[in-house]
């Protein structure tokens, strides 16, 4: 019998809980999902702020990955916090040659709280090495008006602008999350160099949680190692966050 496929999640630890690879973990196991992980930076933090930050050095980071990469018949990669260039360039060296599983790559670029979590040097590296590995990138919109250097889109045709030129940085799908943006409809956007753009609306909750944007890539790459299109990995996962938020069992 064929194993059935796993997903690695390459990611930052959170102390707290709320965010990275425990928050990847708890949606995979929730979804019957196995999983291996590649730590690459352990945080010590609260709901509030990150108290401080250590990377785990890249050497390390790619044995993790190789590791996984030999133990398990991989369906999909999630990709989180990665923290610094070198790290970056890790990754990438790692699966460039390693893997022909999807990528759900989610830019993590700052915590809830702001602190900085990948600097303007490792956005470069990523832009350039690993955004033509990703399969579905998945900012935000202040992520993405970081990663485009523009200020932060306000309207339908901004986003459109913002995700169309991330994808010619080469990820073959964006998700652009519009959870920061206003009006009674959450509304993110899914774009491809194929086909038409889609709008994926869900009501907006009150709710105010940590670890959504993990939650939701992971997720995402639970259903591309089930065998479902981006396109219904990314509604999918977006159903499943929406109804977390709505039962309020997320926060």
């Amino acid at each position: 019998m064929r194993p059935r496929a796993a997903v690695l999640v390459i990611a930052g630890s959170d102390s707290s809980g709320g965010a990275g690879i425990v928050r990847d973990l708890n949606v995979l196991a929730d979804l019957g999902i196995d999983a291996l992980c590649a730590i690459t930076a352990v945080t010590a933090q609260t709901h509030d702020h990150v108290v401080s930050v250590h990377h785990v050095p890249p050497e390390i980071v790619r044995t993790q990955i190789r590791a996984a990469l030999e133990s398990s018949v991989i369906g999909a990669i999630k990709i989180g916090m990665l923290g610094t260039g070198a790290t970056v360039s890790a990754v990438a060296d790692c699966l460039a040659r390693g893997t022909q599983a999807p990528i759900v790559l989610d830019p993590v670029l700052l915590s809830s709280s702001g602190g900085v979590l990948l600097d303007e040097a490792g956005q470069a590296e990523m832009r350039a090495r690993l955004f033509p590995l990703a399969t579905v990138l998945t900012p935000n919109i202040p992520e993405a008006a970081s990663l485009c250097g523009t200020a932060p889109a306000a309207s339908r045709e901004a986003l459109l602008e913002q995700a169309r030129a991330l994808a010619a940085m080469g990820a073959r799908s964006v998700l652009l999350k519009g959870g920061h943006g206003a009006g009674a409809e959450a509304v993110d956007l899914l774009i491809s160099m194929q086909g038409a753009p889609q709008w994926l609306s869900s009501p907006r909750l009150e709710a105010r949680c940590r670890g959504t944007g993990c939650a939701l890539a992971s997720a995402i790459a639970a259903a591309l190692a089930g065998g479902q299109s981006v396109e219904e990995a990314c509604r999918s996962g977006k159903r499943y966050v929406h109804s977390l938020l709505a039962a309020r069992s997320f926060c």
